[in-house]
């Protein structure tokens, strides 16, 4: 029988977390993912909550062996319990209750005896995480009922070394079921889930590292602009942005805006007719507008992209076709 707690034990827990990220699903991936952590370190109850750090207060909650009630519970004595300090300060390194006060001192506080003492808990190891881009603070904490069943130095190795892929595990899940349920984006473009004011439940790093070279000096922790009409693409600072709604979330897309990203509807309608060979008079009939107009707005879209013919022009369509394909043959 495997040992558990050993390396091979974390090494194939890590593995399945990420083998497994299309096949668990999306809203149950955590609590599954907890479930694994079992077989690292043994523990009769654990929590993973995920929130925004100036809050302290959880947006996405899993827990395992304990009841529904708990999360809540734990965020009412967050302000006077001993363990958050010590996570905060020591972000990524799991660190036991007992490191924090002696057993003597901690059952008799008044956060053992408002929280840990109704649900019998005893033993409590707990790590903080944090992405300073996106302000996402992740606490996970793991519980033991019997006092005599303290958490080992191994134990606290092992949850150290399992966490970061625990949490980076369910963020590549969380996006690989998000994209099947938004449809196409452009390859080059990266995602975030937001709340209605814009405020980050997770995100991809090359979405941060978007934001952070289109925005510097942004502030952490929401998204530096508003958000966009909901299957619309608009132009901010130099970035395409997309948005859908998927679930509970507002699904956000950012890339790099090309030149043709900078133009119009009407400008892009224009420039997809000259491309393929229409005359003037062919293109405004396709479109619905004069000659004239075509005439006009061919003159402004040339000073815009920087071009003087209608073969730069085409130069520039061909390679972005697929970002925004022939207005008349979408239909």
């Amino acid at each position: 029988m495997e040992q558990i707690g050993g390396v091979e034990s974390v090494d194939r827990c890590i593995g399945r977390l990420y083998r497994s990220a299309l096949s668990v699903p999306s809203e149950s991936f955590r609590s599954w993912a907890l479930e694994q952590l079992q077989s690292v370190v043994a523990f009769d109850g654990a929590l993973w909550g995920t929130g925004t750090l100036p809050r302290l207060m959880f947006h996405s909650v899993a827990t395992v062996g304990l009841p529904d009630d708990f999360p809540r519970a734990l965020e009412q004595v967050h302000s006077f319990n001993p363990l958050m300090p010590r996570l905060l300060a020591s972000l990524g390194e799991p660190v036991d209750m007992r490191s924090v006060v002696p057993d003597a001192e901690f059952f008799q506080m008044p956060v053992y005896r408002e929280c840990y003492a109704r649900y019998g808990i005893s033993r409590i190891l707990g790590s903080g995480h944090l992405d300073p881009r996106s302000g996402l603070y992740s606490l996970l904490t793991l519980y033991r009922k019997d006092r005599r069943q303290v958490f080992s130095e191994t134990d606290r190795r092992n949850q150290q070394r399992a966490t970061f892929h625990l949490i980076n595990a369910a963020s590549h899940a969380f996006f690989l079921h998000l994209m099947r349920s938004a449809g196409d984006r452009p390859a080059e473009s990266a995602a975030a889930a937001v709340d209605s004011e814009g405020i980050f439940h997770e995100a991809q790093p090359r979405f941060l590292e978007l934001l952070d070279k289109h925005f510097p000096g942004r502030t952490p922790y929401t998204l530096p602009f508003p958000l966009p009409p909901r299957g619309r693409t608009t132009v901010i600072e130099g970035l395409c942005v997309g948005c859908q709604r998927v679930d509970d979330f507002n699904y956000v897309f950012i890339w790099p805006a090309g030149a043709l990203d900078r133009l119009t509807q009407r400008e892009r309608e224009i420039v997809y007719a000259v491309a393929h060979g229409l005359s003037f008079k062919q293109a405004a009939r396709r479109i619905g507008i004069a000659p004239s107009t075509v005439a006009n707005h061919l003159y402004r879209i040339y000073r815009k992209l920087g071009v003087c013919s209608r073969s730069e022009l085409a130069g520039l369509v061909y390679p972005q076709a697929h970002h925004h394909p022939d207005p008349a043959q979408a239909s």
